[in-house]
């Protein structure tokens, strides 16, 4: 069964526009041209988003392909499908990959068994403030929030994995 989702890139260098549709075309193994407009939020920078369809795990291999720029800050997400969890991964330069299971609503869900150690090993209520805060992803999400609202509006490309 088919799945979808969303590759947002919400800044990379000028530079390096044309290697990201070319990571992206070798992850659907279909050719792809961006719209890419300016950043508002990083002067200099350029911004696009797609959304793609194919199989199960395609989410993943398009964030291991976009990890290669450490200079660029972007999210990819996979809808559930029949068996499995969807997935968000997001990547802030400096700060690297975050990957969180999402549910049908693109909530963070986090799982018993790691709630019972995050619970097992926090010592205090900060302790486990902090370690619920990187579970679900805040530091990234905090990073982002400002090149999200700096893409309303902006023109969405649909692709579509072959094979």
């Amino acid at each position: 069964m088919p799945t979808c989702g969303v590759v947002y890139v919400h800044s990379t260098p000028l530079a390096v526009c044309q290697h990201v549709e070319w990571a992206i075309a070798r992850v659907l193994t279909a050719p792809v041209t961006l719209h890419w407009t300016a950043q508002p939020v990083d002067p200099g920078m350029r911004r696009s988003e797609c959304g793609w369809t194919g199989r199960p795990g395609t989410g993943a291999e398009l964030a291991a392909a976009l990890r290669q720029w450490p200079m660029i800050r972007f999210e990819v997400t996979e809808e559930p499908s029949p068996g499995m969890d969807g997935e968000r991964f997001m990547h802030v330069p400096g700060r690297g990959l975050f990957r969180g299971t999402i549910g049908a609503s693109g909530d963070i869900q986090i799982g018993e068994d790691r709630l019972r150690a995050i619970m097992a090993s926090a010592r205090a209520p900060e302790a486990l403030s902090h370690a619920l805060d990187k579970a679900l992803g805040t530091a990234w999400d905090a990073e982002l929030e400002p090149y999200r609202y700096a893409g309303d509006g902006a023109p969405v490309t649909l692709l579509t994995r072959v094979g």
